[in-house]
């Protein structure tokens, strides 16, 4: 048996990004998998924290430790004094697992399991704010992969950026891919939350459809240019089934997200341009299963949910043809340059006008999908437990 420190500060905030959907969904599935192994959560927060832990009560052999210093006072702690060792704050641990890149310090004796989702911020730091790119400089990633013991990659494409770019042991390394829940899929067209959902966010009877972080690096500029396109050349084709089809625009706002929205007003299109700065978490699935057509051309991804979950719901997706979603995506996509907008224009064109090729995607995209479960990278990680 062997006991097991965890770091969840990254769920302080109660929200469902990346990160937190990753370290949620893969605890969860770990703690009912592994009933021997005693863990124990460190958790800090000087403030009030969102989180709710009410849903670790049903495992007995899992308890959280919180503490209240000051952020900035232990990060300080942790980067200059290399100091205090979290294992020692929660009585000590035989493994400390990481599932995100933070400021921390455990013990020599201590083995030191990371998960490193991407290093988007090493191959194009331009996509983030001086003080996202200040606080990466600050955490030195770099120094966290050397320290670890092991390493949890979520593709092979961060792997193969670990490796090339920090120099690392690849054998240190395991990809371990994330999973979607599984809330995710087709709903019935008489479901009334359809209705709810359409209603509340004011969606459009026809609509192709971006869901995720509004911010530069996911690409948005791409497709509203390739919309403009769209509905340009349905105009001139005088194609009147076509030119119905909208665009939403929705997602949590990110970096430069102003830039994005004035883009948009800019448009010849922008009266057909529909914007939801916000879609709560239950919501997710029943705006997906609204859209006609999901477009994600991010500049890069080291995993990459929206695509998978998209496909999940039965929509056929348009996607980059970088970094992880080849492997991510699959068959289940149509893939396309990014930096052309034109390529996104006739893939959304040919999608939306040939029901052979909407139907064949959309079948390949389900298949695709069901590879990915929570279950999968739980097993990963208690494998690599009991070989360390």
């Amino acid at each position: 048996m062997a006991r097991i420190g965890i770091d969840v500060r990254c769920l302080a905030e109660g929200r469902r990004t990346g990160v937190e959907e990753y370290t949620r969904n893969l605890l969860q599935n770990i703690f009912t998998l592994d009933t021997r192994d005693e863990f124990v959560l460190f958790f800090n927060s000087f403030r009030s924290a969102k989180a709710d832990f009410a849903w670790l009560e049903k495992y007995p052999n899992v308890s959280l430790r919180k503490f209240n210093y000051p952020n900035k006072l232990l990060n300080f702690l942790f980067w200059y004094l290399n100091w205090p060792k979290i294992d020692q704050l929660i009585g000590g641990a035989d493994i400390f697992f990481m599932p995100n890149i933070i400021f921390g310090s455990v013990s020599q004796k201590t083995k030191l399991i990371s998960t490193i989702h991407d290093l988007s911020f090493e191959r194009y730091p331009e996509t983030f704010s001086w003080k996202r790119r200040f606080w990466h400089m600050f955490i030195n990633s770099k120094k966290i992969c050397q320290q670890s013991d092991k390493i949890i990659a979520v593709s092979n494409s961060t792997k193969n950026d670990i490796v090339n770019l920090y120099k690392i042991n690849p054998d240190k390394i395991s990809v371990s891919y994330n999973g979607i829940s599984e809330k995710f899929q087709i709903v019935d067209r008489n479901n009334e939350n359809l209705i709810r959902v359409k209603e509340k966010y004011k969606l459009p009877y026809k609509f192709i459809l971006y869901l995720g972080t509004i911010e530069p690096r996911k690409n948005i500029s791409a497709i509203i240019q390739a919309y403009a396109q769209l509905q340009k050349d349905a105009a001139e084709a005088g194609q009147a089934e076509m030119a119905k089809y909208k665009l939403v625009v929705a997602g949590s706002q990110g970096w430069l997200s102003d830039d994005i929205f004035a883009e948009i007003e800019q448009s010849d299109c922008k009266d057909d341009i529909v914007v939801v700065k916000f879609v709560e978490e239950d919501d997710k699935e029943f705006v997906l299963n609204l859209a006609s057509l999901f477009v994600y051309p991010s500049k890069f991804e080291g995993f990459g949910f929206p695509p998978l979950e998209a496909m999940a719901c039965g929509v056929p997706v348009i996607t980059s043809n970088n970094s992880s979603l080849p492997e991510i995506a699959g068959l289940g996509s149509i893939m396309i340059d990014p930096d052309k907008p034109d390529e996104i224009f006739l893939a959304m064109k040919e999608i939306l006008n040939n029901r052979e090729l909407r139907n064949s995607l959309i079948d390949k995209g389900l298949i695709q999908s069901k590879k990915f479960s929570w279950t999968k990278p739980a097993e990963d990680f208690l494998k690599l437990v009991n070989k360390i």
